[in-house]
């Protein structure tokens, strides 16, 4: 039985499923995206599965992602707190997104209005399911007891720790985000350049190293997973893909001749694919600093 004691509220930034969340009780606030001149999510009815999503987005479809504002990160927390609930929110990387900052003006709006009950935040620094990964240690903490500010102490602490490292397969998405330029795209497309990347410490997107074949630049994450985890028994390994279910589960194949720990594996969400693209490999653990180069 959990001895939790207050709320957990997370984003749709975190990549996992409904059910995974439903079944630890957390409080999901959508993100939203718009396609075709459509939104979806957010606080709109539209939903999109990631397999419809990257149906469109192979056919040419340039979706569009927005942030949680203020207003909707307080109505959904405010709830909670009127029916005398603490609230801690593990949230989306201020590197990526404002998302962050909305929660941060909407804790300090509530905290105000309710002096009783105590609204906490924590910046994951991360995304995908680095950002689950992330709650499932908060989830873990909370459920043994431990306070709102032990809690948020603790995640501020681990955080550090929750390592990033994917590879993409289509440089054109990171060249919409300005991650690379026209020309690296163009030139890395042409001879099967795969780059590495992984997150810094704040929370941002780096190119860690760039590899030439997608096998290869698989077997690198194999690699650095081995160089730099530091996995305890029962420790998450996390996977997520965008339509490459086969790389998932050579990488999952890989990871399991290595350790012995639980491996979940699930799909990029829009929101963040939006960004990435098709065919994108992410690898999620616990690490030596993860902004190590």
């Amino acid at each position: 039985m959990s001895a939790r004691k207050f709320k957990i509220v997370t984003d749709t930034g975190c990549d996992m499923t409904n059910e995974w969340l439903e079944k630890r009780d957390v409080h999901v606030i959508k993100l939203g995206f718009y396609m075709n001149d459509t939104e979806y999510e957010g606080e709109s009815n539209n939903h999109m599965t990631p397999e419809e999503f990257y149906v469109q987005l192979k056919a040419g479809a340039m979706p569009v992602t927005s942030q949680i504002n203020p207003d909707v990160a307080t109505k959904h927390m405010e709830a909670l707190v009127k029916e005398g609930n603490d609230v801690l929110a593990v949230v989306f990387s201020s590197g990526l997104s404002g998302t962050a900052n909305s929660f941060e003006l909407a804790a300090k709006e509530i905290n105000g209005k309710y002096p009783k009950q105590k609204v906490v935040i924590v910046d994951s620094l991360s995304a995908s399911m680095g950002q689950g990964l992330l709650l499932d240690y908060v989830i873990k903490k909370a459920d043994q007891g431990a306070s709102i500010e032990e809690t948020a102490q603790y995640a501020n602490q681990i955080k550090w720790s929750i390592n990033h490292q994917f590879t993409v397969n289509d440089l054109f998405h990171l060249k919409r985000g300005g991650r690379l330029s026209a020309a690296s795209a163009v030139l890395g497309t042409i001879i099967n350049i795969k780059p590495m990347l992984r997150f810094s410490n704040e929370g941002k997107l780096c190119v860690a190293n760039k590899i030439i074949g997608r096998r290869k630049a698989l077997n690198t994450l194999v690699e650095k997973f081995k160089a730099t985890h530091t996995l305890e028994e029962g420790d998450p390994v996390f996977i997520s893909h965008s339509e490459s279910l086969q790389d998932a589960l050579y990488l999952k194949g890989e990871i399991e001749k290595l350790v012995n720990n639980p491996i979940t594996i699930n799909y990029i969400g829009p929101v963040i694919g939006a960004h990435t693209g098709c065919d994108t490999i992410a690898l999620f653990y616990k690490g030596i600093d993860r902004d190590a180069k």
